[in-house]
């Protein structure tokens, strides 16, 4: 008996980015983030610029999740030669106890976007969700973490969200590809000096041998210390996470 394959999904298109053109737009950003669940590392902003004018399709990308590790490894250098940017920024966990998960994503999503528009300013961006945390904040607007906003001043572009943009998008998908391959190498290398929470598996995510290891060990300065971490309850944490 044959082993049973895994089904594939339907690989994502660029009709929504074509459609863009429409409105003068030629250089689009698609953009997504991974690590936004974890208990320990930084979240990561992926971002992936195409020409409208010359861009085709590219085969084999899909969202990140879907993929495996191999198989996004290789999509990586594929991806930057079809892109005419591309870029990954991270924020730390004590950057997301400091400005919450929201502020976090912003200013890692400001550095994505600069090294960007250094090479190409995108004209548009297309945002996997249905929250647009990637924009610039004036300073002194209201919100949880306006505060960040003369530190980072993120994207001025129009920022257009579309949920499950990484399944039906591909410079969303393979934005995706490049963020969940820089972030899970970061965990693996920072497993090597602590091994015993295991990120070079779990890659920082909450599973049931990482909260084990958090509650025998406490946790590390990359650890989201504001957040519920193991499984036992410690003096003064908080009851839920922030992100």
């Amino acid at each position: 008996m044959n082993a049973l394959r895994r089904p594939r999904s339907v690989a994502p298109t660029l009709r929504v980015e074509k459609s863009l053109a429409e409105q003068g737009h030629r250089f689009v950003a698609g953009c997504d983030e991974v690590g936004r669940g974890a208990l320990a590392g930084p979240v990561s902003v992926g971002v992936v610029v195409v020409d409208l004018e010359s861009v085709k399709g590219l085969r084999g990308v899909r969202d990140s999740k879907l993929l495996r590790p191999a198989e996004r490894e290789a999509l990586v250098p594929r991806i930057r030669r079809w892109s005419v940017a591309s870029a990954v920024g991270h924020a730390s966990a004590a950057e997301i106890d400091a400005v919450g998960l929201m502020g976090a994503l912003r200013s890692a999503g400001s550095r994505a976007w600069a090294a960007v528009s250094a090479i190409v300013p995108p004209d548009v961006v297309v945002l996997d969700g249905n929250h647009d945390w990637l924009s610039a904040r004036l300073p002194g607007a209201r919100g949880e973490d306006a505060g960040s906003a003369a530190a980072e001043p993120g994207c001025r572009a129009p920022v257009h969200t579309r949920i499950k943009a990484d399944l039906t998008c591909l410079s969303v998908a393979a934005a995706s590809v490049l963020a969940k391959v820089e972030r899970d190498a970061l965990m693996v290398s920072l497993a090597a000096h602590h091994p015993s929470f295991g990120w070079d598996v779990n890659k920082g995510y909450a599973t049931e041998g990482h909260r084990a290891a958090i509650d025998a060990a406490g946790p590390t300065g990359y650890h989201r210390r504001t957040w519920r971490l193991g499984s036992l309850d410690r003096p003064a944490a908080p009851i839920l996470e922030r992100g």
